[in-house]
């Protein structure tokens, strides 16, 4: 299988998740994944992009967020890389899905799908950005 690459950027807007989708299908269709593994990357890339948008920054300055997508030996790999706060999200806790959705505190699932759906997931902060590095798996 040859390794295959391709990058996104976009504006911290929410209305950018468009965007994102349409990348993301029409990387799919180009590198012939799975149509179940690209609804759940998009799903994983729209909760991702959304805490960046929401949470990422105290100023209302356009912030330009990229995405990098490689496809190598079988293995998708997605960077996602922002200059919002240091936020690490590997370090959240995983929330009590056992607990009533009245009990449960708001957030945290977010992460937490992303964590189930990806095989791996690693923050690095470099330069005054975060990284996001997402793996998975696909099957040829």
């Amino acid at each position: 299988m040859e390794k295959r690459a391709g990058n996104l950027h976009v504006e911290n807007r929410i209305e950018e998740l468009a965007a994102i989708e349409t990348f993301l299908e029409e990387l799919g269709d180009d590198w012939e994944l799975n149509p179940s593994l690209v609804l759940s990357l998009n799903l994983v890339l729209e909760e991702a992009f959304t805490n960046i948008v929401n949470y990422g920054f105290d100023d209302s300055d356009i912030h330009i967020v990229e995405f990098g997508f490689s496809l190598d030996s079988g293995i998708l790999a997605i960077e996602i890389c922002d200059d919002g706060h240091e936020w690490d999200p590997t370090l959240k806790a995983a929330p009590d899905i056992t607990l009533s959705a009245e009990e449960r505190p708001i957030g945290g699932l977010g992460i937490f799908l992303i964590r189930k759906i990806m095989d791996t997931v690693e923050y690095k902060r470099f330069q005054n950005k975060n990284f996001l590095i997402l793996t998975k798996k696909v099957e040829a």
